[in-house]
């Protein structure tokens, strides 16, 4: 196992009817702007439950954040903050405005002179308006780590910084009850993937780390489809189980001390960031691609995946690593997510697009082993179609 320094400040109100610890978490004398995206928090009853916590409290909003958040929009918030002098921020919403949030809050504090160069520059955030957060939608483990990806003209580029990371995040699976089915599977699979990038790397000797990660991993795999089906689809029991697992995923633990990939991500994101693919949709296509591709170079931790995650314990070590990606793809597909390029109606003459837009973003030696050159990339989405 590396060496590692872990830290998460982030206090967790996890239940139904959790929304109300926001009116002891934000101190009574701050300026509040409350972000969120599209208006949904209006028809499941979460907006009304946030103006109720902050009854006394002073508070505006700013609404409109897409998702993946566009740093147009996100900009359009600076004005609010400095007409009103805000000096705290209420993100009620899933990943997408908690990132984009994160990024508000960085900007408005934020010493050079173009905030883009946050992203674009990897230019170090000092400091950041505090940060709390309603979860709506459990998938990008964002309320509690020091993560954010931010859109801009077709460039989907992430950042990092201790300073972002939300102060407080309220999880109440009752709000979930409202998502879509692609929300949800959308939100299982980005989890799922999370977790798969922290594990399916080498072994280091880490095995409190991958027990964790084994066991998030099989959760989703037994909760994430109950909730697409009619009969548990309303279980409370398994929405906050999928809940903690997401956050569980990318809150920093199972990824300390242990070799991280992010490959399948940083392809992905130029899938979402040129033809606007939801962001775990690419996830789903990329990931087989990448275990199948590099099942060489993974090949331990693929056999291990293989029998503790499926069970899987008869046929050769190759059998059993292509039966487990075989078990990986269907259980995408039973979360109704797309595994192949041609899924999304894209073909190989979108490769070579895919490829200059990683070479622009500087994606040119990715993986765990920074051993994923643009050639292996393109095997990747080669393998993908």
């Amino acid at each position: 196992m590396f060496n590692f320094s872990f830290e998460n400040q982030t206090r967790i109100h996890f239940g139904e009817g959790q929304i109300t610890a926001i009116t002891n978490e934000i101190p009574t004398d701050a300026k509040v702007l409350v972000v969120y995206g599209g208006g949904s928090i209006k028809n499941n009853g979460v907006y009304d439950q946030v103006v109720s916590a902050l009854q006394d409290h002073r508070w505006f909003e700013f609404s409109g954040v897409e998702p993946n958040p566009n740093y147009d929009t996100l900009m359009k918030a600076q004005a609010v903050i400095k007409e009103h002098a805000i000096d705290y921020l209420l993100a009620v919403g899933g990943g997408s405005v908690v990132d984009g949030t994160k990024f508000i809050a960085a900007a408005a504090l934020f010493a050079g002179d173009d905030p883009w160069d946050i992203v674009a520059k990897q230019q170090k955030v000092e400091s950041a308006l505090p940060i709390g957060v309603v979860l709506t939608l459990p998938a990008t483990g964002s309320e509690t780590n020091i993560g954010s990806v931010v859109t801009r003209d077709g460039h989907k580029l992430p950042f990092m910084s201790p300073a972002v990371r939300p102060q407080f995040a309220v999880l109440d699976p009752a709000v979930t009850l409202s998502l879509s089915d692609r929300q949800i599977s959308n939100g299982v699979v980005d989890a799922f993937i999370h977790i798969m990038e922290q594990y399916l790397t080498y072994d280091v000797n880490g095995k409190v780390q991958d027990r964790f990660a084994e066991g998030l991993l099989q959760t989703l795999i037994e909760e994430g489809p109950k909730a697409l089906l009619a009969e548990s689809k309303d279980n409370l029991d398994v929405r906050a189980n999928i809940m903690w697992s997401a956050t569980m995923a990318l809150n920093g633990l199972i990824g300390a001390g242990v070799a991280q990939d992010w490959s399948t991500h940083m392809i992905g994101h130029e899938l979402t960031g040129t033809y606007g693919i939801d962001h775990a949709r690419t996830l789903s296509i990329v990931l087989p691609a990448v275990m199948k591709v590099r099942q060489e170079a993974k090949h331990g931790k693929l056999l291990q995946y293989a029998q503790r995650v499926w069970h899987i314990t008869q046929g050769s070590e190759e059998q059993q690593i292509a039966q487990a990606i075989k078990l990986t793809e269907e259980f995408f597909q039973r979360m109704a997510m797309p595994i192949r390029l041609s899924d999304i109606e894209l073909g190989k003459s979108d490769i070579d697009i895919l490829i200059s837009k990683l070479e622009l973003h500087g994606m040119v030696a990715l993986g765990e082993k920074q051993q994923i050159t643009l050639a292996v990339s393109r095997q990747i989405l080669e393998q993908a179609l």
